[in-house]
């Protein structure tokens, strides 16, 4: 069959049913424009931090070692994967274990989110804050803490997000596409901590 019949098979198909052949849901579309925005607030975010530690002569680098950042990357991308499997779970109808996948996904992003925090306790103990630190100039400061602070925000949105949706798909409310939806949110939050880290810790390691 040639691709031209594959069209005109699908819009035949869609005029038979009512639903045009390349229409995206609703909930899909608003959750990817979403997506759009706010990679825009993340992009400016991050241009933003990149003028200013270009601009400061003493920019510090208080990162002695990558281990606390490597272990939250992994932890980030493994809950990627989990997400993933629990999506697949429940296009394939079976609904225990796109709970189950979903419900890990939600506690690794917990656990993310612990270690994020202890790191913030140990910067803050060593004098670190929004407006001063003990290195150089004070704006790495402001800046680290917004940068990391909004994606911080994200991902405890995420994990609110996912319990939520996984809870209900469990009870009957909600269905697969729902978790989809909020499996891209989840894949977005993983995405723009994967620029984060180059941008904010590796390219502050001290010498």
């Amino acid at each position: 069959m040639s691709q031209a019949d594959l069209v005109m098979e699908a819009h035949a198909a869609g005029l038979t049913t009512g639903i045009p052949p390349f229409s995206v849901p609703a909930k899909k579309m608003a959750i990817w424009l979403f997506i759009i925005a706010d990679a825009a607030t993340f992009a400016a975010c991050l241009l933003a931090y990149g003028f200013l530690r270009n601009g400061s002569a003493n920019w510090p680098r208080p990162f002695h070692n990558i281990t606390n950042v490597a272990l939250m990357t992994f932890i980030l991308l493994t809950s990627s994967l989990t997400m993933l499997l629990g999506v697949r779970a429940a296009n394939a109808g079976d609904k225990p274990g796109a709970f189950r996948w979903t419900m890990i996904t939600a506690v690794l992003g917990v656990v993310f989110a612990l270690l994020h925090i202890r790191e913030w306790l140990a910067l803050i103990g060593e004098g670190m804050t929004l407006f001063h630190n003990p290195w150089g100039t004070g704006l790495f400061g402001a800046s680290f803490f917004s940068i990391t602070g909004l994606h911080l925000l994200h991902v405890t949105a995420g994990v609110v997000a996912l319990l939520a949706v996984g809870i209900r798909y469990k009870g009957g409310r909600y269905h697969a596409d729902d978790l989809e939806v909020a499996g891209l949110y989840w894949h977005f939050v993983d995405l723009v901590w994967m620029f984060v880290v180059p941008f904010v810790y590796l390219l502050n390691l001290s010498h």
